[in-house]
């Protein structure tokens, strides 16, 4: 058993000054040339990563490294920067955004299709130094130091940035790194989302080549508040030898963030909130943590519904192992909320989630895990529905680090009530789906339809002894049936069986009419749906005839 698998915090701070130390290699300017394979790699959590909407203001297209850096260093407030399909080799070009509401995106959406090559000659392919800065639908590879660098100035901050949809392969350092410079400035309320971030196993020689240690990870970021970190999948942060960052790390004072619906793969770490004991992070004025003595590394982070597994035997062989899947260290009002984390190896795993030092403070609620979680050094946590002897066999694929529940997985679906924050799962669907909440990351089933909350009466004709009316409405997402029922007294959930049956649709109808009896009163109207596993929808609205105008005198003047 591994028992203390630990780099020193010393000299992972030392590692910190690499980066700002580095000078920027500019080069000359680069052409195309042959693109680079890439792995294939499943996609992250689909649920939030529809496409972004059509840019607006002005559009400049490039197809050439030339055309992109004078397109950057020329773009003015509002400017979206298009790339044409093709790779990039940079060979020391580096894109400095220091304008505000700039973005940069491929023209055709598929991130896959347009590669920026850094060919580790350039240092930071992105600089990020401006407010509301996007970067979005492209492949960014091999960056000597950091792919992307988000950084506030001496005189302002950057806020509001959003990394969308970017597939990053192999940073010579941390993939994305965010930091404020000295002066008060900081790097706050920006979004990390449906982006694919690897350390493939040639580029693990690379970070030793580069940094002579195994000074790597997914993201780190450095005293920044209200981050929201989703959708996104994380693998391959390791080293043979040496301890890597965390697959996603924030730490030197940062607060208030949203860590949620991620995958997280055979990295050493998986996802940190704090680090150090003591230093220089920020501090806040309100006092979040007034239990606190002394230095706190992290301020109310929350870390929920996600996938962290390990299952390769190469990461267990190496000097660390897998060291910890969710880690808490001097990180003041933690929570980890249903995430599910798995390891193939438990005799090379130090643990599945901890909490570390006597600052920290940690919710560890309805967690579904293989192997110990673990509090040290003083740190204190209200655990509660977290279960710790997940089988691989309750999991769709444990070693893939398909983490979905199957319907054998019975002690932990339907066992626990979802704490306050917790409304979704893995996937973005509603808890609960069935009596109760699922332990861990995913909810098992299949969500119901939302219910039609726009039924109305579009058209109503009466005739001797009948009424032919027409019924409206949108038809829900995932509806596979739509059921129309009618009575004389107002219908409820409770009543809804015994009202009339109208007509049973396809799930994509709008409209519907029908002849029904009809002498006098009112007429009531519902629907309900169902999807593919026979999931009933809650009712909708109630629609009625004769609406109540009906029954306006007219008042002649």
């Amino acid at each position: 058993m591994i028992m203390q698998n630990r780099f020193s915090n010393d000299a992972r701070l030392a590692m910190l000054t690499l980066t700002c130390a580095a000078a920027l290699i500019i080069a000359l300017s680069s052409t195309l040339a042959t693109e680079k394979p890439l792995a294939a790699a499943p996609r992250e959590s689909a649920s939030a990563c529809a496409p972004l909407s059509a840019p607006t203001g002005t559009i400049v297209d490039v197809s050439t490294v030339e055309e992109l850096e004078d397109a950057v260093n020329t773009a003015t407030s509002g400017t979206t920067i298009r790339l044409a399909d093709g790779p990039y080799n940079l060979n020391g070009v580096y894109l400095l955004f220091d304008v505000p509401n700039v973005t940069l995106r491929s023209a055709s959406g598929n991130r896959d299709a347009v590669i920026l090559d850094g060919n580790y000659l350039t240092t930071e392919i992105i600089q990020i130094a401006a407010s509301n800065v996007t970067i979005a639908d492209l492949t960014l590879r091999e960056a000597y130091y950091h792919p992307i660098h988000v950084m506030s100035t001496a005189s302002s901050h950057t806020n509001g940035t959003l990394i969308y949809n970017v597939h990053i392969i192999d940073p010579g350092q941390q993939a994305i790194k965010i930091n404020p410079v000295a002066g008060g400035y900081f790097t706050d309320n920006g979004t990390v989302a449906c982006s694919h971030i690897e350390l493939t196993d040639a580029g693990r020689t690379q970070v030793w080549n580069i940094n002579g240690s195994c000074y790597t990870g997914g993201l780190d970021a450095h005293q920044s508040r209200g981050w929201v970190i989703r959708d996104n999948l994380v693998e391959g942060f390791w080293c043979a030898s040496d301890l890597s960052e965390h697959g996603i790390h924030l730490w030197r004072g940062c607060r208030d963030t949203t860590i949620e619906r991620n995958t997280l793969r055979n990295n050493a770490r998986g996802i940190g909130l704090g680090l150090a004991t003591s230093g220089s992070g920020r501090t806040y004025g309100d006092n979040p943590c007034p239990s606190a003595s002394g230095y706190v590394d992290d301020w109310g982070g929350v870390v929920r519904n996600n996938f962290v597994s390990a299952s390769s035997s190469a990461l267990f062989a190496s000097e660390y192992g897998f060291d910890c899947g969710i880690c808490f260290w001097n990180a003041c009002n933690a929570r980890a909320l249903h995430n599910t984390v798995y390891t193939g190896d438990p005799a090379h795993t130090f643990s599945s989630v901890e909490w570390r030092f006597s600052n920290t403070r940690a919710d560890i609620v309805n967690n579904l895990v293989n192997h110990t979680m673990r509090e040290r050094d003083g740190a204190t946590a209200t655990q509660s529905g977290n279960v710790t002897n997940a089988q691989a066999s309750w999991f769709v694929n444990a070693a893939s680090g398909d983490l979905h529940l199957v319907a054998t997985a019975t002690n932990a679906i339907d066992r626990v009530a979802a704490p306050s924050g917790v409304t979704d799962d893995f996937d973005g669907n509603a808890r609960p789906i069935g009596a109760a909440s699922d332990v861990g990351a995913d909810e098992y089933g299949t969500a119901a339809p939302s219910a039609v909350n726009d039924l109305r009466v579009t058209s109503a004709i009466t005739s001797t002894g009948t009424l032919t009316v027409t019924l409206a409405w949108t038809p829900p997402t995932g509806a596979v049936t739509s059921t129309l029922r009618y009575a004389s007294t107002f219908i409820t959930a409770g009543n809804w069986n015994s009202a009339s049956a109208l007509a049973t649709l396809s799930g994509g109808a709008a409209t519907h009419t029908a002849l029904i009896p009809y002498s006098s009163g009112t007429i009531y109207f519902a629907h309900k749906s169902q999807n593919a596993s026979d999931v009933w929808s809650n009712l909708s609205n109630i629609a009625l005839w004769p609406h109540i105008d009906a029954y306006l005198p007219y008042v002649r003047r």
